[in-house]
């Protein structure tokens, strides 16, 4: 006979799921328990060698749970480079177990770099030679083209591309290619030095971007993060960039404790140049080169970043950066009317009735059947220049009580995108398969952003393929 009744023991967590992540020491694959506590998200792996292993990947349960009602069917490349063969992911790319086509590529075109910031997932260097001719970018090119048939962007990254000795050769090869909308990839010390060739800049537009590296107006931070106080470069960068009228979005790696107070501030001061068409904030993903780096200390999620925008700016809330339909645990965004230095967020003209708990309402959308449409096209990595503003049109014209804007062009459009590339910590098989953002190598292959900087650039992956199980 028992003395008193035994009460069994309540877990101090919510068992929300299982994913397949990577184990943190190996980078083998293990399973890993999805549990949700104190509104945080953790996932809790078990490696057969190094144990177990519980990390926190989003500091908000509701809003990460709700952004899985965004996810939308995924559009296939029209080419594969590889076969299935080791798993994802180990088989890039892409392979056709692979969900979703290229929204974004990007080129690296040098490993040389004029600056050795601490943190740079590329690990570049003025100490790193090498540099693509126009033929090897050419064939490069040519396989995103036969992947995508019209690639919706493509990105020119380095290193440091601008000191590539041919970029501008480069830019017109680009340009001379069926690809909608091309961007440059900058940390703009040769924007700043050199009025002249940020003038040349100008036969690329419309349909050009600057994508200018932009993650302080602190000394401090910047020296943290970049090795070198950068204020003064980047304010003569996004003068000539002004005075030429070229778009260009402000990218900011965040890391906790240096930079995560400033999403306003940086807001606020992109609104004095009336070339920025946005801001992409990026946690800072631990791959390549990241000094001094403590998990512990200095990671930060896409969810603390959104609520710091909600609550440092005073043109975006919370509710405004929604998930991106097509990858949306990792992707947010946010679309804004612009006039001037004031903004009106667009989440703000839609039906209340749409949104529940910042997740998309079905039963909403029959009361208005085009809006669903109207909103995943708008919201989504392959939304460019050349079909933004018409998408933008689009939508307001579902939207009846909301006057069309006179003129409404691509300088009325303001965005604001989190994206939250994957590492050891945080990846996931279901994003991974769900990537937009991939590299083009010089073999042809394509590959998503957050496999390839763990595995493929330096391949690590033909390690790892050996001691799969």
């Amino acid at each position: 006979m028992f003395d008193a009744p035994l009460k069994r023991k309540i877990s101090p967590y919510l068992y929300h799921g299982e994913t397949r992540s990577l184990c943190e020491t190996c980078l083998l694959p293990v399973t890993a328990k999805v549990l949700f506590e104190d509104q945080n998200v953790y996932y809790l792996k078990r490696c057969r060698e190094h144990g177990l292993q519980k990390t926190l990947v989003s500091t908000d349960a509701d809003y990460w749970y709700s952004s899985k009602s965004w996810v939308k069917p995924g559009d296939r490349p029209f080419d594969y480079q590889s076969e299935t063969k080791y798993g994802c992911p180990y088989d890039c790319g892409l392979c056709p177990d692979h969900e979703q086509h290229t929204c974004l590529a990007l080129i690296e075109i040098n490993e040389h770099c004029n600056l050795s910031c601490p943190v740079c997932f590329a690990a570049s260097s003025p100490n790193k030679e090498g540099e693509k001719s126009l033929e090897q970018i050419e064939s490069m090119l040519d396989a995103l083209i036969k992947s995508e048939r019209e690639p919706d962007v493509l990105q020119i990254s380095g290193g440091e591309p601008t000191i590539h000795p041919q970029i501008l050769e480069i830019l017109r090869l680009c340009k001379s290619k069926p690809i909608r909308h091309l961007m440059l990839n900058t940390n703009g010390v040769r924007l700043a030095a050199d009025r002249e060739f940020v003038q040349q800049l100008k036969e690329f537009s419309p349909g050009f971007e600057v994508y200018l590296q932009f993650d302080s107006l602190k000394s401090d931070a910047l020296l943290n993060l970049r090795g070198v106080n950068l204020t003064q470069v980047r304010q003569r960068a996004l003068e000539h960039l002004e005075e030429a009228g070229i778009s260009t979005t402000l990218v900011v790696v965040v890391k906790k404790g240096v930079n995560d107070d400033e999403m306003g501030a940086i807001i606020d001061h992109a609104l004095q140049f009336s070339c920025v068409r946005g801001i992409t904030f990026q946690p800072v993903q631990d791959a390549g080169r990241n000094d001094d780096f403590d998990p512990s200390q200095h990671r930060v999620f896409l969810s603390d970043i959104r609520r710091a925008i909600g609550q440092q700016s005073q043109h975006f809330k919370i509710d405004d950066i929604i998930p991106l339909p097509c990858n949306p645990e990792h992707i947010s965004i946010g679309y804004g009317l612009r006039n001037g230095k004031t903004i009106l967020p667009l989440t703000s003209l839609m039906p209340k009735e749409v949104w529940v708990n910042a997740a998309p309402n079905a039963i909403a959308f029959e009361k208005y059947p085009e809006l669903r449409e109207a909103i995943f096209n708008l919201f989504s990595l392959s939304s460019t220049e050349w079909n933004q503003t018409e998408r933008l049109g689009s939508l307001l014209c579902c939207l009846p009580t909301i006057p069309m804007p006179q003129d409404l062009g691509y300088n009325n459009i303001f965005r604001i995108v989190i994206v939250e590339f994957m590492d050891k910590y945080n990846f996931d098989i279901g994003s991974v398969k769900r990537s937009c953002i991939h590299f083009v190598t010089q073999q042809g292959k394509i590959i998503p952003f957050d496999t390839y900087n763990l595995f493929y650039r330096n391949d690590r992956v033909s390690e790892i393929r050996e001691r799969l199980p």
